[in-house]
C-alpha cells in the first residue's frame, strides 16, 4: 500500500485506497495436526509465559479423544479431577501455567486441559500459559501479513502487536520509531532501541490509536483496522505534511510534528484525549408535493438530526435545520449529501432539496425561534 493522497476528501481517499483490499478471514480449526500441515508450520519459537484469552484456545494436541468439543472430560475420573480443580481455583489457589502450541492467533492445548476447563467453567477471560509458537511458512497473503506483524513486534520487543492489512507497511512504523529514538537520544545517548520503541508505543502510538478508535471512523472500513488508520493519518501528518482541502480540523487536533503531538498528549489521561469529531449545522430547503406534506413533516420530526422544521409560503415549502456529527477526515458536503440522499431524498413526495451551509453565525442567547 503506497501512501498516496487524493484530491478528494481524506475519507473518500481512504475508501478508494482500501477498496481493493482482499478480505483476510482466519478460520480456526480444532484439528491441530491438520492446521499445522496446511500452514506448513514446523519452525518453532519459544514465547515464554503470558496470559492467553480463553476464546483463542481452539483445540487440543494429542488428547482430543479425552475431551469433547467444549473441552469437557469424557471419563468419570476426569470429572472428579475437574471438580477438585474448580473448587481450588475458585478460592484462589495458584497452578502452574498450562502448555500451548500457537499457530498464528490460535492456541492448542498440549498440557493443562483440566485447568483450562476449570477456568472456562468459572468464567475466566484468560489463563496463564507457556507458549511454543509454530511459524507458518505456506505462501499466502495472510501468512505474509502475520510474519511481518510478529517480525516488527519482536524486532522492537513490543508486548502488543500492531495489525496492518497491507504488506510492506511496517517500514513506515519503523521510520517513526527510529526518528523517535534519534530525538530521545539527544538527552539520553545510552537509550536502547527497545526502550525508544516502548516510549513511542506508549506516548505516540497509543494516544493517536485511542483517538482514532474512539471516533468510530474504523466502522466505515469493515475490512480494515484502527492500526491501518493510524498509519494513514500519522503518515499524512508527520511524513507527507501536505496541505488539505478537506478535514482541516485534524491539523489542530494532530500537529504536523510527531514530537509536538507527543508533548501535547503527555499530560492527558485517556479520557481527556481530544474528540476526533465536530458538529456541523446545515439548512435544507425542500420542495414537496402538497398531498404528502403532512407525512413528510412527521418523518422529519422523527429524525434526531433535525432540530427545527418550518413550513413556509413562497417558492420553498419546508425549511429544516439539521445538526450532524462528522469525523475530522470527512468534508461537510460529503456528510450532508450522505444524509439527504439516504433519508429525505428517498421519501415519496419530495420534489427537490437545496442545502445551505452557514459560514459565520452569530446567535443571541435569548433568540428562540418557535417551531
Amino acid at each position: 500500500m503506497t501512501i498516496m493522497f487524493s484530491k478528494f476528501s481524506p475519507k473518500t481517499a481512504l475508501k478508494k485506497l482500501f477498496s481493493s483490499k482482499e478480505e483476510v478471514v482466519d478460520k480456526p480449526s480444532a484439528n491441530f495436526d491438520k492446521v499445522r500441515e496446511e500452514e506448513k508450520a514446523y519452525k518453532t519459537i519459544e514465547r515464554g509465559n503470558r496470559e492467553v484469552p480463553l476464546n483463542q484456545i481452539v483445540g487440543s494436541v494429542g488428547r482430543y479423544h479425552d475431551f469433547d468439543e467444549k473441552f469437557r472430560p469424557r471419563s468419570h475420573g476426569s470429572d472428579e479431577k475437574l471438580e477438585r480443580l474448580i473448587k481450588d481455583m475458585s478460592v484462589g489457589k495458584s497452578f502452574p501455567p498450562i502448555s500451548l502450541y500457537q499457530i498464528k492467533d490460535n492456541y492448542y492445548i498440549l498440557d493443562g486441559h483440566h485447568r483450562f476447563s476449570a477456568a472456562k467453567h468459572l468464567g475466566h477471560d484468560s489463563i496463564r500459559a507457556h507458549i511454543l509458537e509454530l511459524i507458518p511458512s505456506k505462501d499466502t497473503l495472510e501468512n505474509q501479513l502475520y510474519l511481518e506483524k510478529i517480525e516488527f513486534r519482536d524486532k522492537y520487543s513490543l508486548t502488543n502487536t500492531i495489525t496492518l492489512t497491507e504488506p510492506g507497511q511496517y517500514r513506515y512504523l519503523t521510520e517513526q520509531i527510529e526518528e523517535h529514538a534519534h530525538y530521545l537520544r539527544k538527552e539520553s545517548p545510552q537509550l536502547t532501541t527497545a526502550q525508544a520503541a516502548a516510549d513511542w508505543y506508549k506516548t505516540i502510538y497509543v494516544p493517536l490509536y485511542r483517538i482514532i478508535f474512539n471516533s468510530g471512523l474504523v466502522n466505515s472500513f469493515q475490512t480494515r483496522t484502527a492500526d491501518d488508520l493510524y498509519l494513514y493519518i500519522s503518515t499524512h501528518q508527520w511524513k507527507e505534511k501536505k496541505s488539505r482541502h478537506f478535514g482541516i480540523g485534524i491539523d489542530k487536533l494532530i500537529p504536523k510534528n510527531m514530537e509536538e503531538f507527543r508533548n501535547a498528549m503527555a499530560e492527558r489521561k485517556e479520557q481527556e484525549y481530544p474528540d476526533m469529531k465536530r458538529e456541523i449545522t446545515a439548512f435544507i430547503l425542500m420542495n414537496v408535493e402538497g398531498r404528502h406534506e403532512e407525512k413528510i413533516l412527521d418523518k422529519l420530526l422523527a429524525l434526531d438530526e433535525v432540530r427545527e422544521i418550518h413550513s413556509v409560503h413562497g417558492n420553498i415549502d419546508i425549511i429544516i435545520r439539521v445538526k450532524l456529527m462528522r469525523d475530522l477526515l470527512s468534508s461537510d458536503a460529503e456528510l450532508i449529501s450522505q444524509f439527504t440522499q439516504s433519508t429525505i431524498r428517498q421519501w415519496n413526495g419530495v420534489v427537490s432539496t437545496q442545502t445551505l451551509l452557514p459560514g459565520v453565525s452569530h446567535l443571541k442567547p435569548d433568540d428562540r425561534c418557535p417551531i
